[in-house]
């Protein structure tokens, strides 16, 4: 028996770092209201943590509504809102001190996204959050966002590390599923659009990140393999 030996953080984006996932309903929803339609959140979480998916929701407006949508302005307005949301969020608790933590303890950080490039380095610049990160990995970078594990390959790739080397922090079922399909051992900090998905595959379940120091949490993981 041994117990692991960890040298590498990955994180999720959305969601884990940054409340983007919200706001993105929000905006979606206050469009739908305007039509006296509905999106209910049973379908929207469905497609949290991966770009692999079919759900359109103009598509999906047009039919409830009966109304012809003009794709291009409708899409413009959801972005405006959703931008305009994200921009009063704070970085979610913990996140600053694990960053921190993390490099003080000599541990690599990665970033595995579902999202692309461009939103990933954009909100962590804004953030001032970009040169914590040795390697990010988003959906340009895959040909198949999450469940599949591809994103979490490249970043351990990226990483010069192995799976059982790296802890994973996600907050939703499409992101655990990733992260376990890559050997890595996985934290899953649900939100509030995810709490109530199962989530039973993760490894450890906190409230948040605040709640478990992190020189506490790589204790806990080290748990004995063959």
């Amino acid at each position: 028996m041994k117990n692991r030996k960890f040298s590498a953080l990955i994180f999720d984006f959305d969601g884990l770092i940054l409340d983007t996932e919200e706001p993105a309903y929000q905006a979606w929803q206050e469009i739908y209201q305007e039509y006296g339609c509905v999106i209910p959140l049973s379908t929207w979480v469905a497609v949290i943590g991966t770009s692999d998916h079919s759900f359109d929701p103009i598509s999906d407006l047009s039919e409830k509504s009966g109304k012809t949508l003009d794709r291009v302005l409708v899409t413009a307005r959801h972005r405006a809102r959703e931008v305009e949301l994200i921009q009063s969020q704070a970085i979610l608790p913990g996140v600053m001190d694990y960053l921190v933590d993390a490099r003080r303890l000599g541990l690599k950080i990665g970033l595995a996204s579902s999202s692309s490039c461009r939103w990933v380095t954009g909100h962590l610049e804004r953030l001032g959050l970009l040169s914590y990160f040795d390697c990010i990995c988003a959906s340009d970078d895959v040909d198949r966002t999450k469940p599949d594990p591809a994103l979490y390959l490249a970043a351990l790739a990226g990483l010069n590390v192995l799976a059982d080397e790296a802890i994973a922090f996600e907050d939703s079922l499409n992101g655990v599923l990733a992260a376990k399909r890559a050997g890595l051992f996985c934290v899953v900090v649900p939100n509030s659009m995810t709490r109530h998905l199962p989530l039973d595959e993760a490894d450890l379940r906190l409230i948040s990140l605040a709640d478990l120091q992190l020189k506490d949490l790589v204790v806990t993981a080290r748990l004995p393999t063959v």
